[in-house]
């Protein structure tokens, strides 16, 4: 058990040891394992480049080859390849030589700063935009997440479980989404990718150390969830997303007291508040009150009550997150502190709070547990298992 709690943490250090021994025997069925990475979507411009210039290749299988960058544009009915009309509404661009570098010089759904990724690049037409997506190998994928959803310098165990959780993430999210262009978003909607940016020796040692493993439950990948601070019980995911799953349940997390969101004050006008929910295709008058009025068994919000100048308005504690913005509300643990022109509230935690807890982990492995015994902690009834061995 873990100094301070009664909790038991599965199995001890010694036997972890020799679990993980026996999983990192060599494997490598699964070395051309890709994913397939939405990087951009209703872009404009999308431009891209590598050190030896690159080559597109059609549908039809011609290439054409560009020393310099290649600039594609939509257009009627296809799109354009440094203002030449190219006869195809999708191309695959590889590289020459080094690593592509992508951007969208600032158009199109959000700007994408100059990336750095491995693999090949599809851009495809769709709508009045294009689609932009990272065909990329499993591990090099999980490379450019974990140091994305984690600082590097972290204890290596703790980085060991984030590698792992992030790829078995991954390969869930592959498993529902085969009839869509693409597995997952590199952002927070799913796992933040960041391609080549802060991999260093310390991030590929907790990748290729963990390399084709996955936290599994009846033979396939688990909806691996993870958040920065719990700040009391993980929750629930049936009270967050409506998923029952046996291997989601609130566990006890004493670990993460050191976090520096552990608590946190919010201060909203109310005013704001009301042109936010009108923003967003929520009908408020004036807001007279916001009270917290359902409870998880973990403590959070589940739902609020909002009385306005037009009736009441019930909100999930998640949705009101949504809303606002879960850089602004970080978690739904929060007491209404006070209310008159602004309400503040005071919380606790940031993130959903199901699943991994990241501080957690941290605190968990400089305390000396491997990996292993923190994954097998924050997700009940699960194993690890070689990608490899699992349903696909």
């Amino acid at each position: 058990a873990v100094e301070g709690t009664s909790v038991e943490v599965g199995v001890r250090p010694v036997l972890a040891f020799w679990l993980t021994f026996l999983l990192l025997l060599p494997d490598s069925s699964f070395a051309d394992d890709m994913m397939r990475v939405l990087l951009m979507q209703d872009a404009q411009r999308v431009e891209v480049s590598a050190e030896r210039g690159v080559t597109v290749q059609m549908p039809n299988g011609d290439t054409r080859v560009f020393a310099g960058s290649v600039v594609a544009r939509p257009s009627a009915g296809g799109l354009t390849l440094n203002g030449e009309r190219a006869p195809a509404e999708s191309v695959t661009i590889r590289s020459r030589g080094g690593d592509l570098t992508v951007t969208n010089g600032g158009t199109g759904t959000g700007e994408l700063k100059p990336l750095s990724v491995g693999g090949s690049l599809k851009i495809l037409v769709r709508g009045n935009g294009l689609l932009l997506v990272n065909d990329v190998d499993l591990e090099e994928y999980i490379k450019g997440v974990v140091p994305a959803e984690m600082s590097p310098g972290w204890h290596p165990e703790a980085l060991k479980a984030q590698a792992v959780v992030a790829r078995t993430y991954a390969l869930y999210q592959r498993m529902l989404n085969k009839s869509r262009e693409y597995d997952l978003v590199a952002t927070v909607q799913d796992q933040v990718y960041q391609g080549r940016q802060g991999v260093d020796h310390r991030v590929q040692e907790a990748v290729e150390s963990t390399r084709g493993i996955a936290v599994a439950h009846q033979n396939a990948p688990i909806y691996a969830a993870f958040s920065s601070t719990a700040a009391g019980p993980t929750e629930d995911a049936v009270n967050v997303w409506s998923k029952d799953l046996p291997y989601l349940k609130g566990v006890d997390c004493p670990f993460d007291v050191n976090a520096p969101r552990y608590q946190w004050r919010a201060v909203l006008k109310v005013q704001d508040l009301e042109n936010t929910f009108r923003r967003q295709g929520v009908d408020v008058g004036a807001i007279a009150s916001l009270t917290p009025f359902a409870y998880s068994k973990a403590g959070r919000v589940t739902k609020l009550r909002i009385l306005h100048s037009r009736g009441e308005l019930i909100l999930r504690g998640e949705d009101f997150r949504r809303l606002i913005g879960y850089s602004v509300i970080l978690s739904t643990q929060f007491d209404v502190e006070s209310m008159g022109w602004e309400i503040a509230l005071s919380g606790r935690g940031s993130g959903h709070a199901v699943g991994l807890c990241q501080w957690g982990a941290k605190e968990m492995a400089e305390h000396g547990y491997p990996y292993t015994t923190i994954l097998a902690y924050y997700f009940p009834g699960t194993e690890l298992r070689r990608t490899s061995s699992l349903s696909r």
